[in-house]
Protein backbone atom coordinates (compact mmCIF):
# COMPACT_ATOMS: atom_id res chain seq x y z
CA UNK A 1 0.00 0.00 0.00
CA UNK A 2 0.97 3.60 -0.46
CA UNK A 3 -0.33 7.13 -0.12
CA UNK A 4 -2.22 8.63 -3.05
CA UNK A 5 -2.83 12.20 -4.18
CA UNK A 6 -6.40 12.76 -5.42
CA UNK A 7 -8.46 15.38 -7.27
CA UNK A 8 -8.27 18.25 -4.74
CA UNK A 9 -4.61 18.76 -5.72
CA UNK A 10 -5.31 19.28 -9.43
CA UNK A 11 -4.41 22.84 -10.47
CA UNK A 12 -3.35 23.65 -6.87
CA UNK A 13 0.02 21.90 -6.26
CA UNK A 14 0.67 23.52 -2.86
CA UNK A 15 3.81 21.37 -2.33
CA UNK A 16 3.73 21.42 1.48
CA UNK A 17 3.73 17.62 1.17
CA UNK A 18 6.91 17.70 -0.91
CA UNK A 19 8.72 19.54 1.87
CA UNK A 20 7.62 16.95 4.46
CA UNK A 21 8.39 13.81 2.47
CA UNK A 22 11.55 12.20 3.91
CA UNK A 23 12.17 10.04 0.83
CA UNK A 24 11.47 12.62 -1.92
CA UNK A 25 8.81 10.44 -3.62
CA UNK A 26 6.30 13.19 -4.50
CA UNK A 27 6.73 14.20 -8.12
CA UNK A 28 5.35 17.23 -9.91
CA UNK A 29 3.32 16.86 -13.08
CA UNK A 30 1.96 19.70 -15.18
CA UNK A 31 -1.28 20.05 -13.18
CA UNK A 32 -0.93 17.93 -10.05
CA UNK A 33 1.48 16.07 -7.79
CA UNK A 34 1.96 12.29 -7.77
CA UNK A 35 3.31 9.89 -5.15
CA UNK A 36 5.54 7.18 -6.58
CA UNK A 37 4.16 3.91 -5.12
CA UNK A 38 7.52 2.17 -5.55
CA UNK A 39 9.36 4.83 -3.53
CA UNK A 40 6.80 5.72 -0.85
CA UNK A 41 7.63 4.26 2.57
CA UNK A 42 4.12 4.82 3.97
CA UNK A 43 5.31 7.18 6.70
CA UNK A 44 2.27 9.43 6.38
CA UNK A 45 4.17 12.70 6.83
CA UNK A 46 2.56 14.17 3.73
CA UNK A 47 -1.08 13.64 4.65
CA UNK A 48 -1.58 16.05 7.58
CA UNK A 49 0.23 18.97 5.89
CA UNK A 50 -1.86 18.92 2.71
CA UNK A 51 -3.98 22.11 2.78
CA UNK A 52 -6.54 20.68 0.33
CA UNK A 53 -6.89 17.26 2.03
CA UNK A 54 -5.92 15.58 -1.24
CA UNK A 55 -3.69 12.84 0.23
CA UNK A 56 -5.10 9.53 1.40
CA UNK A 57 -3.73 6.18 2.44
CA UNK A 58 -4.62 3.89 -0.45
CA UNK A 59 -6.95 1.73 1.67
CA UNK A 60 -8.76 4.87 2.86
CA UNK A 61 -9.47 6.48 -0.51
CA UNK A 62 -13.04 7.81 -0.67
CA UNK A 63 -15.18 6.09 -3.31
CA UNK A 64 -15.08 9.10 -5.64
CA UNK A 65 -11.26 8.96 -5.71
CA UNK A 66 -10.64 5.21 -6.07
CA UNK A 67 -9.29 5.63 -9.60
CA UNK A 68 -6.52 7.92 -8.28
CA UNK A 69 -4.50 4.96 -7.02
CA UNK A 70 -4.17 3.82 -10.63
CA UNK A 71 -3.67 7.39 -11.86
CA UNK A 72 -0.78 7.96 -9.42
CA UNK A 73 0.89 4.67 -10.35
CA UNK A 74 0.22 5.23 -14.05
CA UNK A 75 2.09 8.53 -14.04
CA UNK A 76 5.26 6.51 -13.46
CA UNK A 77 4.68 4.01 -16.29
CA UNK A 78 7.47 5.56 -18.37
CA UNK A 79 9.41 7.26 -15.55
CA UNK A 80 9.82 4.16 -13.42
CA UNK A 81 11.34 4.85 -10.01
CA UNK A 82 13.88 7.62 -10.68
CA UNK A 83 15.00 7.68 -7.05
CA UNK A 84 13.93 11.18 -6.09
CA UNK A 85 11.70 13.94 -7.34
CA UNK A 86 14.23 16.72 -6.72
CA UNK A 87 16.75 15.08 -9.02
CA UNK A 88 14.15 14.65 -11.80
CA UNK A 89 12.45 18.03 -11.45
CA UNK A 90 8.97 19.04 -12.60
CA UNK A 91 7.51 17.14 -15.53
CA UNK A 92 5.57 18.83 -18.34
CA UNK A 93 2.91 16.11 -18.58
CA UNK A 94 0.23 14.43 -16.50
CA UNK A 95 -1.55 11.10 -16.48
CA UNK A 96 -4.04 11.23 -19.40
CA UNK A 97 -7.02 11.29 -17.00
CA UNK A 98 -5.67 14.41 -15.27
CA UNK A 99 -4.70 16.07 -18.55
CA UNK A 100 -8.29 15.60 -19.79
CA UNK A 101 -9.88 17.31 -16.77
CA UNK A 102 -11.31 20.80 -17.32
CA UNK A 103 -9.31 23.57 -15.62
CA UNK A 104 -10.46 24.51 -12.12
Amino acid sequence: MTYVIAAPCVDVKDKACVEECPVDCIYEGARTLYINPDECVDCGACEPVCPTSAIFYEDDLPAEYLDYAEINAGFFADLGAPGGAARLGPQDFDHPTIAALPPK
